[in-house]
């Protein structure tokens, strides 16, 4: 909620109920930040569902529709599929008309992505990524990676491309990892780093245009930020909520609220 606004803002008053970009230092009750960095919440969501939407949302209409120019009808492999941002990806990606294959660790996170709208999964545990890929788009290869992962996953993730293919570079819980060039080469694809926060930064109008089509979704009951919150915390027990998504205990969305009802689902 914002409590003051500065001599010159105009976009904002009092009152508004507002999700703010931090970057850092979010883990507190008040906060100064520039206009440009709060975004009015949508009609219909609360606050915690708010939380929700800016960085994994933001992340990954970022990663599919500016940096892998994602089109109707293509076909995305989302990497940790089960996380805040890979169920982001994955109804961002069925809200631009195009086919998901989701791959994660467990069977229950395989249900999650189902939940979310995934057309198909892909269990790292006990499958062949590489081989299941190849078997679902009848040899062709996907036309987008989403690798929010890393680690071991991402040469196979690569090798299973379709030509002039885009694979975007969101993250490595699972280790940076080293891969053979001449892939991109065989394949004729492309590989995009997607830095979320740089880009806000750099690029505000188009930052804000994203922020109009996540609301727009919202509106058309196209993507739901609160349905992928999986547990929330308390303020006091935020280093709690910080160690269980570093050990990867999370599937979807923790977010840390405050006032009652906080650690509630």
């Amino acid at each position: 909620m914002v409590a003051e606004v500065g001599s010159g803002v105009a976009n904002l008053q009092p009152g508004d109920r507002v999700v703010g970009m931090t970057g850092w230092g979010g883990l507190q009750e008040r906060v100064v930040l520039p206009a440009n960095k709060a975004m009015r919440i949508p009609a219909g969501l609360d606050f915690a569902a708010a939380a929700a939407l800016t960085m994994t949302y933001g992340t990954s209409i970022h990663a599919l529709m500016d940096r892998g120019e994602l089109k109707k009808g293509e076909t995305v492999l989302v990497l940790g599929a089960a996380g805040g941002v890979g169920l982001a990806a994955v109804e961002i990606s069925k809200a631009m008309g195009a086919r998901v294959i989701a791959a994660c660790s467990t069977k229950e996170k395989a249900e999650t992505c189902r939940r979310f709208g995934a057309d198909e999964v892909i269990l790292y545990s006990s499958e062949n990524l590489k081989q299941r890929v190849s078997e679902l788009t009848g040899g062709d290869g996907v036309d987008v990676v989403y690798d929010a992962v890393g680690g071991e996953h991402a040469e196979p993730a690569l090798r299973s491309m379709a030509w002039r293919g885009r694979y975007l570079v969101i993250g490595f819980v699972g280790g940076i990892p080293k891969i053979p060039l001449n892939l991109t080469l065989l394949k004729g694809c492309d590989v995009r780093g997607v830095f979320w926060g740089s880009f806000t930064s750099r690029e505000p109008e188009r930052f804000a245009r994203d922020l109009d089509q996540l609301a727009r979704w919202i509106r058309e009951d196209k993507i739901h930020p609160g349905k992928c919150i999986t547990e929330t915390h308390p303020l006091e027990g935020a280093a709690e909520a910080i160690g269980r998504l570093e050990n990867r205990q999370v599937a979807g969305k923790s977010v840390v609220v405050m006032g009652p009802g906080a650690g509630k689902l």
